[in-house]
């Protein structure tokens, strides 16, 4: 389905935005308790405790998802309404990635501080108050895929673009833990393109959120399932 190819690059366009990508080192070295030397130096890297905080964000989308999708089936008897809605709120959070407008409510960051530990729950419970206290980077993105959500027809698909939401931001999360030394070069040599891969990726949104408006994304679903039949299996 076209929506979750758009969700699983939103995920990726969420790991390499401008305030997400050069923290990603941080955070890895909080959720292991190792410096980033260490994890440099390390042959061998405990990729449980990350994999585990990715299931904590994973869990909060997918979760806003259900939510989302649920609040759009109440709304369902206004279904045009709620997809003109959605398009245009698509296409002002697609603006403001892009650069062209400023929506002051969404540049704040909310820093939730938690204390390491070494249990099985800690890197889930880090991995949950990271979702909720994400940087404002995130904020369009991940909330476009919401209204997106909202748009579904039933709960299950709405998870389901949630959750290749949370797998385009956990995969590389969890190689650049993997490959830590290698990350390191790739960011500093990134860092340049970072501004271009965000308006990219507000232009991929807001082509969307006009889809939407117009009432043509299912047309071009269907369009991209005649070309690429194999993607009948993920919806």
């Amino acid at each position: 389905m076209f929506e979750l190819i758009i969700a699983f690059g939103a995920g990726l366009v969420s790991f390499l935005s401008p305030c997400v990508l050069p923290l990603i080192p941080g955070y890895i070295s909080y959720i292991s308790g190792s410096s980033i030397n260490e994890l440099i130096e390390k042959k061998n890297i405990n990729l449980i405790p990350i994999i585990l905080f990715t299931v904590g964000f994973s869990i909060v989308f997918i979760i806003f998802g259900a939510a989302s999708t649920f609040l759009g089936q109440v709304l369902l008897q206004n279904s045009n309404e709620l997809r003109i809605a959605a398009g245009l709120v698509i296409i002002l959070f697609s603006l403001h990635i892009i650069g062209i407008i400023n929506l002051k409510f969404l540049n704040y960051e909310k820093r939730i501080e938690t204390k390491t530990n070494k249990n099985f729950y800690s890197p889930i419970l880090i991995g949950m108050a990271f979702a909720f206290g994400w940087t404002p980077c995130i904020g369009p993105i991940l909330g476009s895929i919401l209204v997106l959500a909202a748009t579904e027809e039933n709960i299950i698909k709405g998870i389901l673009l949630l959750f290749f939401y949370s797998f385009g931001l956990a995969i590389p999360f969890i190689l650049s833990g993997y490959l830590m030394q290698k990350f390191l070069i790739f960011s500093k040599n990134f860092k340049r393109n970072i501004n271009l891969v965000s308006k990219i990726g507000g232009i991929i949104l807001l082509i969307t959120g006009i889809l939407i408006l117009t009432n043509q994304l299912q047309g071009l679903g269907f369009y991209l399932l005649n070309i690429f039949p194999f993607l009948q299996n993920f919806g």
